[in-house]
């Protein structure tokens, strides 16, 4: 039952954590939306000064909200990949210096194994084999999780994550940024059925689809010429609710069919979903009652474990250490480590 201190730095959240095992003790979160808002995105260089600024307060907060001590941490974790090369290096720097001065095993964490994690947070009794559909602003993955460290992708994003295709869309909208929330948000208001917009599907070489990788980037062109359209009629009154309810839906509806298919397909009974997009609320309707058609049961964490935090690594890293992994503290961050290849990070 290992107790680990967490920092979470791959891209926009500064974030600290303490978990024993699968209970979280603390959780500290400082946002940089704000300071990315004016851009329509994150700036790396902007995102890795901010983490600079905020992660020892985080530190103190974390620290002070568990009523723990160093002599209480067994080890110290970090996101090491995927992200911004910059942004993790900064939490991973942080959490190597902390193990050298108090005396404890470092801990690497793959981003997405995290994700994979949060659900373990929000339903202590879930174990493996299940099928993870990681749906997030860089990543949208069907992950078969056989074990920790154990996993098998088998379907990925082709061109824009789905959580990517949000955010554009959004911008297209003049919704603003994060173009999750708003799009979800505006969509409550609108008509779903009111522009029927494509699904994307993946090509293969010998002919037909695959049937479980996404692409995003035909439906983002399509809302594209659709505003377009639109716009000639009527510029100053375009019909946006009914934009991002259809837009959402077809995004929602998308997942959902190759999620479930994938996991009847492969004789997979239940299904957890992590990432940002995990908190959209189309998604959630959709694939809970598929999974309720098909006897699949399908779990979403908590909203506020969908976003990037450093309670899952936390979780990860907790399990890791009681399986006795540990990395070396020469260990480099890598922007871009494929979730198969996560166990190259323990020695």
């Amino acid at each position: 039952m290992a107790t680990v201190l967490a920092i979470e730095t791959s891209c926009d959240e500064t974030a600290v954590a303490i978990v024993n095992n699968r209970n979280v003790c603390s959780s500290v979160v400082a946002s940089q939306i704000a300071l990315h808002q004016t851009y329509g995105g994150v700036v790396p260089e902007m995102a890795s000064r901010e983490h600079l600024m905020t992660i020892n307060p985080c530190l103190e907060k974390a620290l002070e909200e568990s009523h723990l001590g160093w002599q209480d941490i067994d080890g110290i974790a970090a996101t090491v990949a995927p992200g911004l090369v910059g942004a993790l290096m900064m939490g991973a720097t942080t959490a190597k210096t902390l193990s050298i001065v108090h005396h404890k095993p470092f801990i690497g964490v793959h981003h997405l194994e995290g994700h994979i994690y949060a659900t373990y947070l929000s339903d202590r009794a879930w174990n493996p084999p299940f099928l993870c559909l990681l749906v997030s602003g860089g990543h949208t993955s069907l992950i078969w999780v056989k074990d920790c460290g154990v996993y098998e992708q088998l379907g990925a994003t082709r061109d824009d994550a789905a959580g990517e295709a949000f955010d554009k869309v959004a911008r297209l909208l003049n919704l603003g940024y994060p173009g999750g929330p708003a799009i979800d948000r505006l969509a409550k208001t609108g008509n779903p059925q009111a522009f029927p917009l494509p699904e994307g599907r993946v090509s293969l070489p010998q002919g037909g689809y695959h049937p479980y990788d996404s692409s995003f980037s035909g439906l983002k062109t399509a809302v594209l010429r659709l505003v377009q359209n639109l716009e000639k009629e009527d510029k100053n009154n375009l019909p946006l609710a009914d934009l991002a309810a259809s837009f959402q839906e077809t995004v929602a509806r998308s997942l959902t069919k190759k999620t479930i298919a994938c996991a009847l397909d492969y004789g997979i009974n239940s299904i957890a979903v992590g990432g940002g997009v995990a908190a959209n609320s189309e998604l959630r309707k959709q694939l809970q009652e598929a999974g309720f058609k098909h006897n699949i049961k399908v779990h979403f964490p908590t909203l506020k474990l969908c976003t990037d935090n450093a309670a899952m690594i936390g979780c990860a890293a907790a399990d890791h250490l009681n399986r006795g992994h540990t990395s070396s503290l020469t260990l480099n961050v890598n922007s871009r480590l494929s979730i198969t290849d996560v166990m190259q990070i323990y020695r």
